[in-house]
């Protein structure tokens, strides 16, 4: 966090991100409706007003209220998976990138056959064959996302595993396991964070264009994506239904993006 401080770009990242992680986390206390409720009487003007402050959407449920509680399966779902995909590609690509033969061809030919498919399609026909849950979507999005780390990690580990401390701890008797995780890993910690947060802001993109699709979480529940598929086509007349949770993923996104852009600033001047 100290080295966080000196980078404008990363500081206004993180103020962001606490911002929304604030924001969601009092959604009990600062929503003024529950994110379900209807105002029928506002349905007669929808735009903003003192009674609701974003307007209400085409149901007269009250659009500050579900952008508050949709930020909460947001700022849960899209980590989590970005954590999955890194421990489960971390692993496949220093085995690969360390081992390397046989192992190392059987996870770079596997990791091009998941990146050869559209992803969309993907997520589409697993979550329609097992279902719209969050942990069906954390689960589609680890197993999509950990091909592209495990390349990432792949490609230091060749470097790394040459450098003369790997040799050192080969010397002492150490074992490859050993090496793997405490030596080499540690070392890709940069280009990795930085990845994360780049990934994170990713994930958030495609919660929302699932939730677009219809295939993200099952309504009534608030869903960014689902509250601007609802609404788009709305917009000629009423354009504050879609614009509004438009701008709650971009300004998250934007937040982790600036974040990972002041971590590699920082990373290249140390």
């Amino acid at each position: 966090m100290t080295a966080i401080r000196h980078s404008t770009t990363a500081t206004v990242g993180v103020a962001i991100v606490l911002a929304w992680v604030v924001l969601a986390g009092l959604a009990p206390l600062l929503a003024p409706y529950a994110p379900n409720a209807t105002d029928l009487a506002a349905l007669a003007n929808t735009t903003p007003s003192r009674a609701h402050w974003l307007g209400t959407d085409h149901l007269g449920r009250d659009i500050l209220s579900r952008i508050l509680w949709g930020a909460r399966p947001v700022l849960v779902i899209a980590p989590l998976a970005v954590l999955g995909a890194t421990a489960l590609g971390s692993l496949l690509g220093l085995a690969a990138g360390y081992k390397r033969g046989w192992l190392d061809l059987a996870v770079t030919r596997a990791c091009d056959i998941v990146l050869s498919f559209p992803v969309i399609i993907l997520y589409m026909i697993i979550l329609t064959h097992f279902g719209s849950s969050a942990w069906n979507i954390i689960g589609v999005l680890t197993l999509t996302k950990a091909p592209i780390i495990a390349r990432i990690v792949r490609g230091l580990t060749l470097e790394l595993r040459e450098r003369e401390y790997v040799a050192a701890a080969k010397m002492r008797g150490e074992s490859s396991l050993y090496i793997m995780l405490v030596e080499i890993l540690p070392n890709a910690r940069g280009p990795l964070i930085v990845d994360m947060c780049l990934r994170t802001g990713y994930n958030i993109i495609i919660i929302g264009v699932l939730g677009f699709l219809g295939i993200g979480l099952p309504p009534p529940d608030p869903d960014w994506g689902g509250m601007v598929k609802d609404t788009y086509g709305m917009m000629s007349v009423w354009p504050h239904m879609a614009l509004f949770p438009c701008a709650a993923i971009s300004s998250l996104v934007i937040g982790f993006n600036l974040l990972a852009v002041g971590l590699r600033e920082i990373g290249l001047r140390d």
